[in-house]
């Protein structure tokens, strides 16, 4: 076991690790700085079947915690090349991350790589102290599904939040099985589709997404050529309608667009124009070429349907610009949150090891301390 700590850089006692294990990629880095060392696939290759595996498909609670080890060790000792023991690390999460998830990297942190302490830092909270704001709707289009929350004067409000299964695994479905019907006899890979959505597709027009399989359908756009062990061409019209299903309505009326109108409809009124002019968008989806603009075209046309101009009276919608790509904006606001002593959000090795457990915002136990101290004295 002490080999695997040979040559491993210590850390010194005040610099933090800095972790986010997204369902595709895991990035990861050191508090203060401005990009991450590196990002990862969220996979390792099992020990036992040899196959590769994405740590968000595990199969239960022991299987993920195999996962976990084989993942963070991989992340440690061959990629951060730090020694875990006694470190100090922040994991950003989702406020909507499963239990589950949350309580076995902990117990896998804590007692099988005896870190010192974890602070469970939320993403949409996390990513708006990029902006030095207090108020945003934070949209986090990532690669199973996309998440919002609305968060007014540093506080997330929790009755508004929407999810829905839309993000990069849709868009890769639907160009997945298109090249299998032009290309029988090409092996389709993953990696192989999603090199050529960032390559060759985009989020088309409104306008142009409205005529799209109709009558007055426009011309599409040219083909491109994808070299790969075998030459392919990428027709237009599939590099055109790859993201078009993040704005189709599912049979309960919802898309990208309606998750943000609902949210903004489930705040209270007096906060709704605030949240409207202060949109940011996180996650590698979002940095498609058109996306953005798309989005704003879809949200304005929506406002002035039947559908919400009685309900919502807003007429703009404003989009912030964080300091940095997309895809790492909330691994950059763990990297600022790391820069402070924040030692009441610390998890401690010692308080885990006391109680085996992770306090969360959903437990009463953890939301009534304050009020029994009051009631004690």
């Amino acid at each position: 076991m002490l080999r695997n700590y040979e040559g491993v850089r210590f850390l010194s006692n005040k610099q933090m690790v800095i972790f986010d294990i997204g369902s595709a990629y895991t990035k990861f880095g050191y508090a203060g700085e401005p990009t991450p060392r590196g990002i990862i696939r969220t996979e390792i290759k099992c020990p036992e079947t040899k196959e590769l595996r994405r740590i968000y498909d595990y199969k239960n609670t022991e299987d993920l915690y195999q996962l976990l080890v084989e993942f963070l060790h991989a992340l440690f000792f061959r990629h951060v090349v730090l020694s875990p023991k006694d470190a100090r690390i922040v994991v950003l999460e989702s406020l909507l991350s499963p239990t589950q998830f949350r309580n076995t990297l902990a117990k896998v942190l804590f007692r099988h790589f005896e870190i010192g302490s974890l602070m469970l830092l939320p993403t949409h909270l996390a990513t708006i102290s990029t902006l030095g704001i207090n108020s945003a709707l934070v949209l986090d289009v990532g690669y199973k599904e996309a998440t919002l929350i609305p968060i007014f004067e540093g506080e997330p409000i929790l009755k508004a939040w929407q999810a829905l299964p839309l993000g990069g695994q849709v868009v890769h479905e639907y160009l997945m099985k298109s090249l299998k019907e032009l290309y029988p006899n090409v092996d389709v890979t993953e990696k192989m589709v999603e090199d050529i959505k960032v390559r060759t597709c985009f989020v088309t027009t409104l306008e142009r997404s409205v005529k799209l399989g109709t009558k007055e359908a426009p011309n599409p756009p040219p083909f491109v050529k994808y070299p790969g062990v075998k030459s392919i061409d990428i027709p237009g019209e599939v590099r055109e309608k790859a993201f078009e299903v993040l704005w189709e309505r599912d049979n309960d009326n919802l898309s990208l667009p309606t998750m943000i109108l609902n949210a903004i409809m489930q705040c209270p009124i007096d906060v709704r124009r605030v949240l409207a002019e202060n949109i940011l968008l996180i996650g590698g989806t979002t940095m498609t070429k058109g996306f953005a603009s798309r989005l704003k075209s879809e949200l304005l046309s929506l406002v002035r349907s039947d559908l919400y101009s009685e309900k919502l009276k807003i007429q703009k919608f404003m989009f912030h610009t964080a300091p940095s790509k997309p895809n790492y904006t909330a691994w950059l606001g763990g990297a600022i949150f790391g820069t402070v002593d924040l030692p009441l959000r610390c998890l401690t090795k010692e308080n885990y090891l006391k109680s085996d457990r992770v306090p969360d915002w959903v437990n009463l136990i953890d939301n009534q301390r304050d009020e029994l101290i009051i009631l004690e004295t």
